[in-house]
């Protein structure tokens, strides 16, 4: 293993490196320009020793890998905000196909109006799509867990395609220190990819994605849903296996900090985690009983690791970088779901801001986490949620 000083873009490319990718194919969109012309750079050197498909779209991006992952090639590709939304038709097709796909989304803005910072409603909007998806906190869990997607994505109880996702700018552009494995390193671990289902063999020829009735659709998609529920079983072999070997291990579906102890918590997604860390460590030193449990898995949804966290604690700081129009929070609102009908309901404060890449800092953090304090004190009805730091 070797430490390297690289953005989260450049990791996530020597991850591909590192997996013993046979195909990519992708089309740039910044912020995750960088990933794919890396690999790029790789295949001309002669580093990368896989196929590098140069497309017209992230839509022709995706179909490039359904065929190659179809052929039973390991397959993967990345992109962001726009470029994710292109994919749509073909990230469906990925999931009911059952092709064991990793992509890399970047988290950006969706346009009208953009920027190149993170927001999380591009990947949030493909919660329905049947992708498992993760998203991290550092450039060094990126790397990593880009390595475990492909092994959870291929196990024969999971055959889900898998969406890691990083947060544009914060992670993809700036560089932070990870610590780099050989691909004979990663072999112990993830061993060629061997279709254990179906592929399309020129000496065996079939058909696939037929006409399907009405008496056996609904079954083609149950098994859609209960494969995504075995990724919570099949992920825990994997971190414990990755952790035996490598020494890394970054928590499981909820990486949780001080929340044994904890009155209230903060949760949310991505890179915010290590300012709430900072936050609830500095509340501690005032006295105050908090934690940070970062949501790692958003699909499929940690019901029951939700469920056992609100039996801990009387209230919940849950911080959401995207909305559901209309609604609220993308995960305050599974979270409430989740709880629904369970005998520990603690207060959910339902925050959101950082749109856009704006920041949030400690300060904001343990104001929020004061708040939620104050409500469960004068145990106040659930409010609706907060939008943090907005300008008149």
């Amino acid at each position: 293993m070797k430490a390297k000083l690289q953005s989260a873009n450049y990791a996530a490319a020597r991850a591909v490196l590192s997996s013993r990718v046979e195909v990519v194919a992708a089309y740039p969109i910044t912020p995750a320009t960088t990933i794919p012309e890396q690999i790029a750079l790789l295949s001309e050197e002669g580093t990368y020793k896989g196929e590098f498909i140069r497309v017209e779209s992230e839509h022709s991006a995706m179909f490039a890998c359904i065929g190659a992952s179809s052929t039973g090639a390991r397959a993967f590709t990345a992109t962001s905000s726009n470029g994710l939304l292109l994919m749509d038709e073909a990230l469906h097709w990925a999931a009911a196909a059952r092709l064991p796909i990793v992509l890399a989304n970047i988290n950006r803005s969706v346009s009208p109006s953009w920027n190149i910072h993170v927001t999380h409603d591009d990947s949030m909007s493909k919660r329905d799509t049947g992708w498992i998806q993760f998203y991290v906190s550092s450039v060094d869990e990126l790397y990593h867990t880009l390595i475990q997607a492909f092994k959870l994505a291929e196990n024969e109880r999971v055959l889900m395609p898998v969406m890691v996702n990083a947060d544009g700018f914060v992670l993809s552009h700036t560089v932070q220190p990870y610590d780099y494995l050989e691909p004979e390193e990663v072999d112990k671990f993830l061993p060629p990819y061997k279709p254990s289902h179906w592929v399309m063999d020129p000496e065996n020829p079939i058909s696939h994605g037929n006409i399907v009735f009405p008496e056996y659709y609904q079954e083609f998609r149950y098994g859609m849903h209960e494969a995504n529920r075995n990724a919570f079983d099949v992920y825990e072999e994997i971190e414990k296996e990755y952790k035996d070997l490598f020494g890394k291990h970054f928590g499981g579906p909820i990486d949780c900090h001080k929340c044994d102890d904890a009155d209230v918590v903060f949760t949310s997604q991505g890179s915010v985690a290590a300012e709430a860390i900072d936050a609830v460590d500095e509340l501690r030193e005032e006295g105050y009983k908090v934690g940070n449990a970062r949501m790692r898995m958003i699909r499929p949804f940690p019901v029951e690791h939700v469920r056992e966290l609100a039996g801990k604690v009387k209230g919940i700081t849950a911080f959401d970088r995207g909305v559901s129009y209309g609604f609220g929070g993308h995960v305050a609102s599974d979270m409430r779901s989740a709880l629904y009908g369970s005998k520990h309901h603690p207060i959910i404060k339902d925050y959101i801001g950082g749109l856009g890449g704006r920041d949030i800092t400690v300060d904001d953090i343990k104001q929020m986490l004061l708040e939620t304090i104050e409500a469960v004190e004068n145990n106040e009805i659930e409010p609706e949620e907060i939008w943090h730091d907005l300008r008149e």
